[in-house]
């Protein structure tokens, strides 16, 4: 090799040649940033100055990777809500646009993990896998992209399935006063959806660490984690983060619904969301109304709630169905939020204090119950079974508060409140216990052909789990019908009643010689 100091500048002078050449040619893409000044922070939120250009409800990002959403939009400044912890934000610093909005991962990577409105894991499994990230604000699909209410979802509590039916695609609200099993409803909904190919959502909206802990427990134990995506904001959050929480877990669920599949989401509950954004909107000085909550307090629960729909065929007939919980005080369920969930959904589950004292679970009110969907979508197996146990069961609980005052009663009266009582017993359900489609309408139809009328009450409970074992003895085509829209003909409502009969007779007291053979 030739070493001469000639060769070595040659060397030298071709590569500095490549590097003009290739600086020569370089073309720099430069990328404007707009940079702002905080002002002042607040519990939540900070104001801003120098970003002109900010969109409204976009993202801004601040030191120490901390985000927030552009919510107010004056001529001086900004007023930004804060998505994360703000202590270390300080008046002077540094916030940059990021020319987009708000979004979340969405994918099949979700399901069985929990994670904030954010897309951060919560359960210590690793970093969360997805697809792509979808806006957390987006448009509820058009009138014309949507199909109407026609399967139902069952829940497999006998109360809701029979007198106040759900349909997926609809908005059902679930409201009570607190601790009267508002959330065991929607859990039990959840567990229920097991081999239904339903994509479960639970978003727990400011709620304390150890109930949401436990209503996790409750879906792990009970396999409902495996088609689950919990999504999760606690009560020492920002309330900036449980302001978000619900769109973000409707996006999540969305991206189901737009792949064709039926998706189940829960808002528990929006109580909290109305409650974070009073707290966000007084914080930012705009203007209070009715008990102090912003004029759009409707407005940020209408275009939440009005993304739950059934999408028609040619978009893949995927459904959202929402069960927003709404806590109310001291019964008041006309009050402005309750009311306001009530004129936007398409039924309440009203649950009762008085009834949950008594012990009668779950505590559904069913005079103040209504669904004006469900109907439609219910099986027609439980429309002739069912039909009249509603009528039945209010007669019941009206005749029952005149027996309270030691009113003489006529034989009818008294039949009519001993077959309410029976209706009442069956109605009853244990928590993590969901009752099938085929035991449901046995079991109602055995009560409203009056096979249950001679089982005493405190036998009530074994004569039902009887009557469900049995129903493995009903032949195999009828059986089919119930889930479908086949009505029960004569001849098969006659081989169901003669199954519930040899199940009720250990039940049933014997009659006196003289009384046998007459009905």
């Amino acid at each position: 090799m030739n070493d001469s100091p000639d060769s070595l500048l040659g060397v030298f002078d071709r590569a500095f040649a490549g590097i003009g050449h290739a600086r020569e040619s370089f073309t720099p893409h430069l990328k404007p940033r707009e940079v702002g000044t905080v002002t002042s922070v607040s519990m939540g939120i900070a104001k801003v100055s120098g970003l002109p250009g900010v969109g409204f409800e976009e993202l801004v990002k601040f030191p120490g990777d901390l985000y927030g959403i552009a919510f107010n939009i004056d001529q001086d400044e900004i007023g930004v809500v804060l998505l994360g912890d703000c202590e270390r934000l300080h008046a002077g610093d540094e916030v940059e646009r990021t020319g987009r909005v708000t979004d979340v991962p969405v994918g099949d990577g979700l399901i069985g993990r929990v994670i904030d409105p954010s897309g951060r894991p919560l359960d210590g499994q690793g970093a969360v896998a997805f697809s792509h990230r979808l806006p957390v604000e987006r448009p509820a699909p058009p009138i014309m992209n949507r199909a109407p209410v026609t399967v139902p979802l069952q829940t497999g509590l006998v109360v809701i399935d029979a007198l106040i039916p759900i349909g997926r695609g609809q908005r059902e609200l679930i409201l009570g006063d607190r601790q009267t099993g508002k959330s065991a409803i929607a859990i039990d909904t959840i567990l229920n959806q097991r081999d239904q190919n339903v994509i479960c959502v639970y978003c727990a909206i400011g709620q304390r660490a150890s109930a949401v802990a436990k209503a996790i427990a409750n879906l792990r134990e009970k396999g409902a984690m495996e088609y689950t995506v919990v999504v999760v904001t606690e009560g020492n959050d920002p309330p900036g983060l449980a302001y978000i929480a619900p769109y973000a877990a409707t996006s999540i669920a969305e991206h189901f619904m737009e792949a064709g599949r039926d998706v189940l989401i829960v808002y528990d509950d929006l109580t909290q969301h109305a409650r974070s954004y009073r707290e966000l909107s007084l914080l930012l000085r705009r203007p209070p109304g009715r008990e102090a909550f912003p004029g759009d307090i409707f407005y940020i629960h209408s275009r939440l709630l009005e993304r739950s729909t059934h999408l028609n065929d040619d978009l893949g007939g995927g459904s959202l169905t929402a069960l927003p919980i709404i806590e109310t005080e001291a019964q008041n369920i006309s009050a402005y939020i309750p009311t306001n969930l009530v004129s936007i959904t398409d039924g309440q589950i009203y649950l009762s204090p008085t009834m949950f004292e008594m012990g009668i679970l779950p505590a559904v009110d069913v005079g103040k119950s209504v669904s004006r969907v469900g109907g439609n979508a219910q099986f027609a197996a439980y429309r002739s079974v069912a039909g009249s146990l509603k009528l039945a069961y209010a007669q019941f609980t009206e005749l029952e508060s005149f027996a309270k005052f030691g009113t003489r009663l006529d034989e009818h009266t008294r039949k009519t409140i001993d077959h309410g009582q029976r209706i009442r017993a069956c109605l009853k359900q244990p928590q993590f216990a969901p009752i099938s489609v085929a035991e449901q309408i046995v079991v109602l139809l055995a009560l409203k052909e009056g096979g249950l009328d001679l089982v005493p009450i405190n036998q009530m409970r074994e004569a039902e789990f009887a009557i469900r074992k049995a129903v493995e003895q009903i032949p195999t085509d009828i059986l089919h019908r119930f889930s479908s829209n086949d009505k029960l003909s004569d001849d098969d409502r006659t081989a169901i009643l003669k199954v519930v009969a040899v199940a009720v007779k250990p039940f049933q007291p014997e009659l006196p010689p003289e009384n046998q053979g007459k009905p």
